[in-house]
């Protein structure tokens, strides 16, 4: 496709291979990994959850959503932790509501309120740098996504 590309392949092989042979001892499978955690010396596991419960791809506004389970399902789904295994599961909430991108934001404030919510609270999209959007808390999704997570704290 590129022609005028100039590569040196065997460099690149050589290098990556080094690359794998520095991080080789630090891959594990995650299921046995996990299994391994769970059944072993007693530990407590934190996981910590990215995103928001209505980014869910199962349960989130679609189409407006991510590409994974963002819920406390996510831990099993995407850790292979048992369900059983899961224990306390906190919800934290910030005191006002933010969206990256279009999809319906009923308590959106498109004004100088909106703005000094982004500017204080640092708002940008993390992956895309886009100015996130901003608005008052919204017990309603709060509810719903207490209904799916079921916090207890």
């Amino acid at each position: 496709m590129f022609p005028t590309l100039d590569i040196d392949i065997e460099g690149q092989l050589k290098k990556l291979k080094g690359y794998a042979e520095k991080i080789r001892p630090m891959v594990r499978d995650g299921v046995y990994f996990m299994y391994e955690a769970l059944h072993g010396s007693p530990k407590k596991i934190l996981v910590e959850g990215a995103n928001a419960a209505l980014l869910d791809i199962d349960f989130g506004t679609y189409p407006f959503v991510t590409s994974s389970n963002c819920t406390v399902g996510g831990v099993c789904t995407g850790l292979g932790v048992p369900p059983q295994h899961v224990g306390d599961v906190y919800g934290v909430v910030k005191a006002y509501t933010t969206r990256v991108g279009i999809g319906a934001f009923p308590t959106e404030q498109i004004n100088e309120i909106g703005d000094l919510l982004q500017s204080r609270g640092h708002e940008w999209g993390v992956t895309t740098g886009r100015k996130r959007r901003c608005g008052w808390l919204d017990l309603v999704i709060l509810k719903y996504a207490h209904m799916i997570n079921g916090f207890t704290a």
